[in-house]
């Protein structure tokens, strides 16, 4: 008997073009996608974090749009899927600020004139997340018509039902007394909040909370909070390295970022637990 040690089977190496891998992950072109444009090092680290957001903000956009398109066809507990799946993702978004968060204004300060006139506020994956949640305004696409694919896929999205109206009206049809002037509404116009639909989430959450549209309001108030987490998040990274200042891009920065973080997503799911 031969004690030699035996080496494991290497797996087939030698591929006659890029690897499987490579065709499907696209690795050398993430990878090659970051150009600096200062000598600092921590250049890097903001560059790639961006880019990181903006890849989970792509991954949430199609989550949530899978949960709109389930609410039209009635299909509940895939709805309800995609948004915990978008909540575990929401999660390692807002991890994302943690490489940013402890920036001090010196080390933001070596870097910051490689941003120019940039800033978040123009990112369009980001928007079409904000319209999907209700938050809609035709101006958002001002900064985007030099570019052809992108404003129009943005113009689509602020004309289509956002995430919640689609809620509402899936609530219609099971019954629920929503009002016409809600349904009815021009979607490509910011979501305010109503009385009456707060009401119907209240009856909602009185009654059984195993039914499938409380569990439906539970998942989206994870979104909700999630979201808000991640604007609050955002604000204290941006006030740690810049205080106060004017953002880039001519920005409001924290002021406008301080705005932005007291307002509620799903606004009725929030107010509707103070009567249940």
């Amino acid at each position: 008997m031969s004690h030699e040690a035996h080496e494991p089977e290497t797996p087939h190496l030698d591929f006659k073009g890029t690897t499987p891998y490579e065709d499907y992950v696209r690795a050398d072109v993430l990878t090659h996608l970051q150009h600096t444009l200062s000598d600092d090092p921590g250049e890097m680290v903001f560059l790639v974090t961006t880019q990181v957001m903006e890849l989970w903000f792509t991954v949430i956009v199609h989550e949530w749009e899978t949960a709109a398109q389930a609410l039209r066809r009635d299909d509940v507990p895939a709805a309800v899927d995609a948004l915990r799946r978008s909540r575990r993702e929401l999660e390692a978004l807002n991890a994302s600020w943690r490489p940013l968060a402890g920036l001090t204004p010196a080390q933001f300060n070596s870097y910051r004139s490689a941003l120019g006139e940039g800033s978040g506020f123009q990112s369009a994956m980001y928007r079409r997340m904000e319209f999907l949640l209700g938050d809609k305004s035709a101006s958002m696409l001002v900064p985007h018509r030099g570019a052809p694919r992108v404003h129009a896929e943005l113009e689509k999205a602020l004309h289509e039902p956002s995430l919640y109206d689609e809620v509402l009206r899936f609530l219609a049809r099971r019954g629920h007394p929503v009002p016409r002037a809600v349904l009815e509404r021009d979607v490509s116009r910011k979501y305010e909040p109503s009385r009456e639909v707060e009401e119907i989430w209240a009856s909602v959450y009185a009654g059984d909370e195993r039914d499938e549209v409380a569990r439906l309001g539970e998942a989206l108030t994870d979104v909700a909070e999630l979201v808000w987490r991640w604007r609050n998040d955002h604000l204290v990274a941006t006030r740690r390295a810049m205080g106060s200042k004017t953002g880039t891009g001519g920005s409001a920065g924290v002021a406008w970022l301080e705005k932005r973080a007291q307002k509620s997503v799903f606004p009725e799911l929030w107010t509707a637990r103070s009567y249940v």
